[in-house]
């Protein structure tokens, strides 16, 4: 029997270009066995029909994980026009057709001055809420619908790329849990004809814009040629998933008592709130807050003493 604890104890994130028709889990283990790694998780899953950036997480990064699920998102969709689909995306059964009439640049404008902003967007049966401990997607293929409560969402952007006869291209920019397939039907069910996502790709996850990510091509061509330990220079460090957090820096007796559990005072005072931690010597502690009272109190904090260790 395998040894479910087996594996090289790596800490760090890797930006991975998730493949076209992959799912999001399916991603994380071929990367895991990769990197032979003991422990890892993936942010913010991407339907198999997307492709982009799924941040990585391995090792003392699992710590970390939920500020990038609570992160913004940016998206590159196509939608196409005059179908709508059970899953809202390509991959599901066509649920009505409809004629196109008078969609143009200046009136997918004008509708999408609608989704600007907080909206609120009923969840999709084809998802991984769960409903009595089930997700919706497994009743949706049972054909079992149940009524889903709206939620709130911010659409920071919206931005018209292209568009032709039957689809539109459009860059969004959103908070966590904004389903883009949702935005599209109901983009469609304003235009009148209907739509449904064709494409999907996600360039960015805050606060990673711009960064590079890896294919599993590229990854698995790293291995084969220098092998496992040559992977370990694909991955960011760990305090980069929370960079925009402000920083203090802690005496060697203050990091000792905070990695005891109790709040010490800050060398400086900053605006209550989370805060990256580093020792005397440089080193990412984890993440603190900031109280009133001036003092701060450990949230996450990682096992090993010097920030992101090397794995041997």
């Amino acid at each position: 029997m395998m040894n479910k604890h087996a594996g090289t104890k790596i800490d760090g994130i890797l930006l991975l270009d998730k493949p076209l028709e992959m799912t999001s889990n399916g991603a994380l283990q071929r990367v895991k066995r990769l990197f032979g790694a003991k422990k890892a998780g993936h942010t913010g899953s991407l339907d198999p029909l997307a492709t982009g950036m799924l941040p990585i997480c391995f090792g003392e990064a699992t710590k970390l994980s939920q500020y990038l699920l609570d992160s913004d998102k940016c998206y590159s969709v196509t939608g196409t026009l005059g179908i709508r689909t059970a899953t809202g995306d390509a991959e599901g059964d066509v649920i009505a057709t409809q004629p196109i009439v008078d969609v143009t640049a200046e009136r997918l404008e004008q509708v999408f001055q609608q989704f600007i902003g907080e909206i609120q967007q009923i969840p999709p049966m084809f998802s991984a809420i769960k409903f009595q401990g089930k997700p919706l997607y497994k009743l949706a293929r049972r054909g079992i619908e149940i009524e889903r409560q709206p939620r709130s969402v911010t659409i920071h952007s919206l931005k018209l790329i292209d568009c032709t006869e039957n689809t539109f291209k459009i860059d969004v920019h959103c908070t966590k849990g904004t389903y883009i397939r949702t935005l599209v039907d109901d983009i469609g069910q304003v235009l009148g004809c209907g739509a449904h996502v064709s494409e999907l790709r996600r360039p960015a996850v805050s606060p990673y814009q711009g960064n590079k990510m890896y294919t599993l091509e590229e990854l698995e061509a790293i291995c084969n040629q220098d092998g496992q330990r040559a992977l370990r220079s694909c991955l960011l460090p760990l305090e980069s998933s929370v960079q925009s957090f402000p920083a203090i820096q802690l005496s060697t007796s203050a990091a000792f008592y905070l990695r005891m559990g109790q709040p010490v005072m800050a060398t400086s005072i900053l605006s209550n709130g989370l805060i990256r931690l580093f020792s005397q010597d440089g080193q990412f502690m984890g993440i603190g807050e900031m109280m009133d009272d001036g003092r701060v109190t450990p949230r996450r904090l990682f096992d090993f003493p010097k920030g992101m260790a090397e794995a041997v």
